[in-house]
C-alpha cells in the first residue's frame, strides 16, 4: 500500500476570524524585519478565506495579489495596506520592551 502525502498548508488551519487575527499579529512580530513574514501571513489569510473575493475588495487583479503576497513578491506599501484593510486586520505598532522597564 502507498501512503499518500499532500503538502502541510497553514490556510487549512485559518477557520475563524480570530485565528487570522492572531496569525496575523504573530507574523508581524516575528517578522525578521523585511516584510518577508508579513507579506506570507496575509498571502496565507487571502488563501484562507478568497484570494478571488479579497481581488474584488482591494480592485486589484487576482494573478496580481498571488504574485505580490508569494515568497518571491515585492508588493508596494500600498499594496500591502489595500490587502490589511481588505481583510479587516489592523496593522499596528508598539514601542519596545525595555530590559530595564
Amino acid at each position: 500500500m502507498t501512503e499518500k502525502f499532500s503538502r502541510w498548508d497553514s490556510a487549512d488551519y485559518l477557520k475563524t476570524e480570530q485565528d487570522c487575527a492572531d496569525y496575523f499579529a504573530l507574523c508581524v512580530e516575528d517578522d525578521p524585519g523585511d516584510g518577508s513574514l508579513i507579506r506570507q501571513a496575509l498571502g496565507t489569510i487571502a488563501r484562507a478565506r478568497s484570494m478571488t473575493q479579497l481581488a474584488k475588495d482591494t480592485g486589484l487583479a487576482r494573478e496580481g495579489l498571488y504574485r505580490a503576497l508569494s515568497a518571491d513578491g515585492n508588493p508596494e506599501f500600498a499594496t500591502i495596506m489595500k490587502v490589511i484593510k481588505a481583510l479587516g486586520l489592523h496593522l499596528s505598532g508598539t514601542a519596545p520592551r525595555s530590559a530595564h522597564a
